[in-house]
């Protein structure tokens, strides 16, 4: 009896002492728990504010440094399609002049060293320049607003803006100086005068201005003496003759061209002259033809500079859109 009681109350205390260590345990995990858990959290609060003070500003913030530009709009999306299909219009002729100077000059065997002509007097190597300036700058400006392309925005718009300037620089120098254009103008139709056998372009451009204008020469038809080939010393048949655009009527029957209407015509007195050439010269015909055109040329002119303003201006349109503001300060 007293052995059957020892253990029932050894039991119970056994039972008892095993509760109170399982109601311990835990506290003692919360209480060795705890300080590490708070420790590490602050580790990691201390750490992570630490590494935030030791990033960069860009990390913390890309917007800052990265700005996205927002997606252009309708409006913004056509007027780069048009300024592609504006700069490709301009390609294409540029290309163009490029094909006809380069054609001249290969019909003409400059390029291949067949005649001994100097190519810087050609005309067609104007074709040649004007055509690769064109294409270049408008080649920059399609491809600029068809890629998005700062870089060749900025080319294209400097460019066009630099031919603007040497085009009004040009127009201010010819209104200052009127009165010395129709001294150029005389000695540029001297040149063409004294180059009319050696150069083709030259003499169909002779040829146009006496024919409409219905003139003759410089001053008078007796300027073509100081041509070698139409001196009358010269050994030719065309010895004291002028080109056949003189004549007052250069065609043969109503439709043949003769090319013999004037042949010895500097032979001729000036009464005998005047009934097969014309006697004045071309230099004031010309001058005033170009007085009469006077409107037309200043109308072209503001053509141009309005077609380069439109240029530049959408451009400078896609340019602002493809590149943010914060980029661009």
């Amino acid at each position: 009896m007293a052995l059957s009681r020892v253990r029932l109350s050894w039991h119970r205390g056994a039972a008892i002492s095993g509760e109170s260590t399982r109601l311990l345990l835990p506290q003692a995990s919360r209480l060795v728990e705890l300080p590490y858990s708070s420790f590490s959290d602050d580790d990691d609060d201390d750490g992570s504010l630490a590494g935030d003070k030791d990033l960069p500003t860009a990390e913390q913030d890309p917007g800052a440094w990265c700005p996205v530009p927002p997606k252009p709009g309708t409006f913004s999306q056509c007027v780069r399609y048009l300024a592609f299909f504006w700069n490709l219009l301009f390609l294409l002729l540029g290309l163009l002049a490029l094909a006809v100077g380069v054609w001249g000059l290969l019909a003409k065997g400059l390029l291949g060293g067949e005649r001994l002509a100097p190519l810087g007097s050609d005309p067609m190597l104007l074709f040649v320049l004007v055509g690769l300036g064109a294409s270049a700058v408008s080649l920059a400006g399609c491809l600029g607003a068809l890629r998005s392309n700062p870089c060749l925005l900025r080319f294209f718009v400097g460019a066009v803006l630099a031919f603007a300037g040497l085009e009004v620089l040009g127009g201010l120098l010819l209104l200052a100086a009127q009165h010395r254009l129709r001294d150029a103008l005389r000695d540029a139709l001297l040149l063409c005068l004294l180059h009319y056998q050696e150069e083709p372009d030259l003499r169909f451009l002779v040829d146009e201005v006496q024919r409409n204008l219905r003139c003759c020469g410089l001053g008078s038809y007796r300027d073509w003496e100081t041509n070698p080939y139409f001196n009358c010393s010269a050994p030719g048949v065309q010895a004291c003759s002028v080109p056949a655009s003189c004549c007052l009527d250069p065609w043969q029957n109503g439709t043949v061209a003769n090319t013999q209407c004037a042949f010895g015509a500097l032979r001729l007195g000036d009464g005998a002259a005047g009934t097969v050439v014309h006697l004045g010269g071309c230099v004031a015909q010309l001058g005033a033809w170009l007085r009469g055109q006077a409107g037309g040329i200043a109308a072209g002119a503001a053509v141009l500079v309005l077609v380069e303003a439109a240029s530049v201006f959408m451009a400078l349109k896609v340019l602002r859109d493809i590149v943010p503001v914060g980029v661009r300060d």
